[in-house]
C-alpha cells in the first residue's frame, strides 16, 4: 500500500464505535517500555471493549479524519486548528504509510488555513515517528489521561512551509 491507495474521509459519527476499538487495539499492540501495564490500560479508559461515547464526545470539538482501506476504517486522526491531538492506526494496517498520510492531511489542512506551525503531544512510542515526519521535540512533559493517570510524554512541533500568495 502506498500513500496515493490511502483514501482518507472526513469520520461520520457512525465511526466513533469502530474508532474506539481502533483505540483500544493499537494501545494493546504496544509492549510495556515506555509506560507501565498500568498505565496503558489507563490509557484506553479501562477498556477491554470499544465503546464510542468519548469519541462521540470528542466529535463535537476536534476534526476527525480516517484512513479507508476497502470500506474498512483503519485508522484516524483528530484534530483541532493547528494542533494534532490523537493518531492511531490499527496494528494490523501500521507500517503502511497511513500514520504519514493522516498526518500529512493534517498539515495541509493547516497550510491551507494559513498556520505555518503545527503542534503535538507524542507518546514516547511515537517521538521517532514524528521526528521522522519533520516534528522537533520541543520538551517532556506530563500529560493527564482522562482517567486521571499522568504520563510522560514529548510535545513536538513543525514549521510548515507556506507557499507565498
Amino acid at each position: 500500500m502506498n500513500a496515493n491507495e490511502i483514501s482518507l474521509r472526513p469520520a461520520v459519527e457512525t465511526d466513533a464505535w469502530v474508532l474506539s476499538a481502533i483505540h483500544i487495539a493499537a494501545i494493546k499492540a504496544l509492549p510495556a517500555t515506555f509506560y507501565t501495564h498500568k498505565e496503558l490500560l489507563a490509557w484506553r479508559n479501562y477498556r477491554e471493549k470499544p465503546n464510542g461515547s468519548n469519541i462521540l464526545k470528542s466529535m463535537k470539538a476536534e476534526t476527525f479524519w480516517v484512513a479507508v482501506d476497502d470500506d474498512v476504517v483503519t485508522g484516524f486522526a483528530s484534530f483541532i486548528v493547528d494542533e494534532l491531538i490523537g493518531l492511531y492506526v490499527h496494528p494490523n494496517y501500521q507500517g503502511k504509510g497511513i500514520g504519514r498520510a493522516l498526518v500529512q492531511h493534517f498539515c495541509d489542512e493547516a497550510i491551507a488555513q494559513g498556520i505555518d506551525k503545527v503542534f503535538t503531544t507524542a507518546s514516547l512510542y511515537a517521538e521517532g515517528f514524528y521526528l521522522r515526519l519533520g516534528f522537533t521535540a520541543i520538551k517532556r512533559a506530563p500529560h493527564h489521561l482522562r482517567t486521571g493517570v499522568i504520563v510522560p510524554v514529548t510535545k513536538m512541533s513543525k514549521t510548515l512551509n507556506i507557499a507565498m500568495a
